[in-house]
């Protein structure tokens, strides 16, 4: 998926497909880039998600920019998102260390225990979320709870979106380990830090994909990858 995403991107942000024009059909781009139509449909997705594209029901994919700027997860920017992230959930998490409940404890550990076995991106997206859900439930605030309920469908499809593309999985379960580590020893200053960690590697990894500007360098080792200068039916 990485690499038919950094062809089709590269090949917009080159100019070969100008804003306004319409991306070749599903079956056209499976044909010419040997690509299965699961993994197309991801790629389409992660571009859509970056804001080079936008979907339109019964006409097709079409390029909306030619450079991505700050890609949206549902209904949010992700520099909005990141920005609220970080007032609330870095003092949530302080909160959490010093209120958090036995039973809190156990719930959070079960998750984690789940997440660090979990080899399905999905599954674990949906129990990344439930995760940090579960940090504002410990802070004993309601208010807490209910703002990320309101965000996490935002923070699904940013969880996703990283994962699917820098492979965020297993370095996110060693972040919420410490996390959880510090609700466990009750210390307020490490659960800040250890949440304020956690959310350094969302914006880096976030700003390494948005940085990323063609095709080929992280993708041109890997088997299978659409070596660089190879043109399906894209450039004709």
């Amino acid at each position: 998926m990485e690499a038919v995403l950094g062809h089709l991107r590269g090949a917009i942000e080159s100019g070969t497909y100008a804003i306004g024009d319409k991306l070749p059909s599903e079956a056209e781009l499976c044909r010419t880039l040997e690509v299965s139509r699961p993994v197309l449909r991801e790629a389409l997705r992660a571009l859509q998600t970056m804001g080079l594209t936008v979907s339109r029901t019964g006409k097709g994919t079409f390029v909306v920019a030619t450079a991505v700027e700050d890609p949206t997860f549902g209904d949010y920017a992700a520099s909005d998102l990141l920005e609220v992230r970080r007032h609330v959930e870095i003092p949530v998490a302080g909160y959490a260390a010093l209120r958090r409940t036995p039973e809190n404890l156990d719930h959070l550990a079960h998750l984690l225990e789940r997440m660090e076995r979990e080899t399905d991106t999905t599954a674990w997206v949906a129990m990344d979320t439930l995760f940090h859900l579960a940090v504002a439930e410990s802070a004993q605030n309601p208010v807490f709870r209910r703002v990320i309920e309101e965000i996490r469908d935002a923070l699904a499809r940013q969880s996703a979106f990283l994962t699917e593309l820098a492979g965020r999985r297993e370095q996110s379960n060693r972040e919420h380990r410490a996390i959880l580590e510090a609700l466990i020893d009750g210390s307020e200053s490490d659960a800040v830090d250890a949440m304020s960690h956690h959310l350094d590697r969302v914006e880096t990894t976030l700003t390494d994909i948005v940085r990323n500007t063609r095709t080929g360098h992280p993708t041109e080792s890997r088997p299978g990858a659409i070596p660089a200068g190879r043109s399906p039916s894209l450039h004709q």
